[in-house]
Formats: structure tokens, C-alpha cells, sequence
């Protein structure tokens, strides 16, 4: 732990630092990879909605005594109905399955109850039917636009008040639409089920991953008025700077809030089954590593683009190169005339320091040097 503690000081101080916003491309080039990949999920095998969006029948059999090949044995009953309909059928803890299928009449739900009764051997009574209409999920879809529109209507207002820049509003979006591409893309890709609880979840990632980029552009900006101010940094390396310092915090808020939904999500498919709460703690798991991702390797990378390419950035970099330079030249360091010799020290290292040398230093000017070569000639003896 203390080790940890340690590499967190030494990011934060600046003796430890990795070049993260230097390396934009890399970050950029993962990035084009996962969006690929989503995009091929998505308009590939398309996401798997949930009956709530597409519509259907929905039968629960509870309190089964033997629920083994359960998938098999609910499409054989709903098969001796000739129904024509496509099936889904689920296992819901331990001893409930779940049935979907197309809307059925009144008439036609009674008997898909009496077949689900017969084939797992339960009453009538043990067995739950609901009816979803198409339009339901349509008003659910356009809603939830609705939302993300003016959430991130919002999002750019504050941001931009509060930065004032617009361009710290524009990489936090690109960040957002990153999160969320890849999110679904990957719901599409694995076949997840996305249900309102899913939507739900996808919405909340928003908010985690912006909270995430406002921590780490609040030190940006802190950083780039003392350079302003000093000129010892360019807006890319006070913006890297930043995003080291805010490292260790970023990835412990990650890991305190991955944790439990960890745990929610395997209790969730090894125990309860579908549901509500695995669908909700899928979609932050999914989001919120995305979400770290993004923060730490994409949102500020994108600020440093857009915030470099103005005039005042330009002459910051070039004060920046200059300042450092004259501290590179700094640091070869030059011996004094009166540089007292180490104690111990050979006799010839002795012999160096009143010579006006060093080891481990640049020789001085002939003009400076003392030796006999420097040393006042006497004036010559008069002849006895």
C-alpha cells in the first residue's frame, strides 16, 4: 500500500510521469479499433432489444421442481401450438423460466399457459402472463433521446461557463459519444439483451465518465495559468502534468465503483438470473471502464489538439522551449575557483580542484586557469 502511496507522490510531484498526452496517436489509433468494432456490432448483428421494445407475450413459471433442459422443454411446448413464433426462453433464479414470444390473443395466451403447465408440471396458477405493446418501447426510445439531447445541451453550456472555452465542451462530448459508441457496440457484439434498465445504465455512464473528465480538466486549467504565468511548460506537458497528478485518483474511483457493480453482476447471472438489476449493473460495468478509459487517455489528448493550435498556445510552447533550454545549459555544471577539495580525496583530484578542473565538470577558459603555464613571470636576476 505504501508503495502504491509512494508512485501516487511521485506522479503528483512530477518525479515519476508517464507521457500520455505525447502519445495521443496510440490512444487514438485503440480508440478507431473499438469504435470499429462497435460500429460492426451495430449495424452487424444489431442490437438485441428486449420485449419491451419490440413487443410480445411474456410467460414466468415459478416454484419448478425440475428445471434441467429447461430452453428445450419451454420451445417444445410453445412448438405444439403451431404458433409460428419465435421463443426465448431464460432460467430466473433458481427454480423460475421465462418465456417470450411474439403477442398472442387472449385465447391463444390461455393456451400457452396450459401447455408451459403441462410440460413443467406446475398449476395454472404458478404461471404469470404479460403483454407488451411495440408502441410502448417506441415511447420509451424517444424519450430516452429526448433526454440525452438535452443532457448534453446542458453538459456544453456548463461546461463551457465554467472553463470558459468551448473547447474543453467539444473534447468532454467526444468522450461521451466514445463511451457510448463503444458501450452498445459491445452489447451488440456479445448479443446482450437491452431492456430500459439497460437504457437506464447507459444514461448513468454519461454521468460518471463526465465527472471523471471535469476532475481531470479542473487540474488542466490550474496548470496551464501557472505556465501562462511562468512559461515553463507547454500547454501539452501542463496538460500531461495534469493528467498524471490526477492518475492514482482516477484509477481508485474506478476501482472502488467497479467493485461492487463486480459483485452485483455476478450475484445477478449466477443466482437471480435476468432482470432488471443485471441489466443495469451490466451497462455501468461495461461504461464505467470505458468511461476511464476515456477520461484519462482521450478527453485531454483531444483538449491538447484543439488548445495547441491557437496563437496564444504557440507562443507559450516556444517560451516553454526556451526556458528550458537555458536549464539544460544549466545543468552542466561549471567548478569554482575556490571549490574547497573533498575530504579524502586523492591527490590528484586535489591537484584538479586547484587547477581550476573537474572529473565531472567542463574545463575552464585558458583565460582562468592557474598553472604554470598562467603564472607571472619573475623578472629576471641582475648579473652580479
Amino acid at each position: 500500500m505504501s508503495t502504491f502511496a509512494q508512485f501516487g507522490n511521485d506522479l503528483y510531484t512530477g518525479k515519476r510521469s508517464f507521457d500520455i498526452v505525447g502519445r495521443q496517436k496510440t490512444w487514438y489509433a485503440v480508440s478507431v479499433v473499438l469504435l470499429v468494432l462497435a460500429a460492426i456490432g451495430l449495424f452487424g448483428r444489431q442490437l438485441n432489444v428486449g420485449l419491451e421494445f419490440r413487443g410480445g407475450s411474456e410467460f414466468r413459471v415459478s416454484s419448478i421442481s425440475n428445471v434441467d433442459d429447461f430452453e428445450t422443454r419451454g420451445k417444445s411446448a410453445i412448438g405444439t401450438l403451431d404458433t409460428g413464433s419465435d421463443v426465448i426462453v431464460t432460467k430466473i433464479g433458481a427454480n423460475t423460466v421465462r418465456v417470450q414470444t411474439e403477442k398472442f390473443q387472449n385465447n391463444l395466451t390461455d393456451k400457452v399457459k396450459g401447455a408451459l403447465a403441462a410440460e413443467f408440471k406446475v398449476g395454472e396458477n404458478k404461471i404469470t402472463a404479460s403483454t407488451i405493446g411495440a408502441s410502448w418501447g417506441a415511447s420509451v426510445s424517444q424519450k430516452a433521446v429526448q433526454a440525452l439531447i438535452v443532457f448534453l445541451v446542458l453538459v456544453s453550456l456548463v461546461l463551457a461557463l465554467y472553463f470558459r472555452t468551448w473547447k474543453m465542451s467539444v473534447a468532454a462530448l467526444v468522450a461521451l459519444a466514445h463511451d457510448l459508441v463503444i458501450t452498445v457496440g459491445i452489447y451488440a457484439l456479445a448479443g446482450f439483451e437491452v431492456t430500459p434498465a439497460s437504457v437506464i445504465g447507459f444514461l448513468t455512464i454519461l454521468g460518471y465518465s463526465l465527472y471523471d473528465t471535469v476532475v481531470v480538466f479542473d487540474k488542466v486549467r490550474e496548470n496551464t495559468l501557472a505556465a501562462e504565468g511562468n512559461g515553463r511548460l507547454s500547454y501539452s506537458q501542463a496538460a500531461n502534468q495534469a493528467v498524471n497528478q490526477t492518475l492514482v485518483r482516477s484509477i481508485n474511483t474506478s476501482v472502488v465503483a467497479l467493485l461492487p457493480v463486480a459483485s452485483i453482476l455476478v450475484i445477478g447471472s449466477q443466482l437471480l438470473g435476468p432482470g432488471t438489476l443485471l441489466d443495469l449493473s451490466l451497462a455501468l460495468f461495461v461504461g464505467i471502464a470505458v468511461g476511464t478509459y476515456s477520461s484519462i487517455f482521450i478527453a485531454t489528448p483531444v483538449l491538447a489538439d484543439l488548445r495547441e493550435r491557437e496563437p496564444a498556445m504557440q507562443e507559450l510552447r516556444k517560451r516553454a522551449l526556451r526556458y528550458q533550454s537555458a536549464q539544460a545549459r544549466k545543468a552542466v555544471t561549471v567548478p569554482a575557483l575556490d571549490e574547497e577539495p573533498a575530504e579524502g580525496a586523492s591527490p590528484q583530484d586535489q591537484g584538479r580542484v586547484a587547477s581550476g578542473s573537474s572529473t565531472t565538470g567542463r574545463a575552464l577558459h585558458p583565460s582562468v586557469q592557474t598553472g604554470p603555464r598562467n603564472q607571472p613571470k619573475r623578472p629576471p636576476r641582475s648579473k652580479r
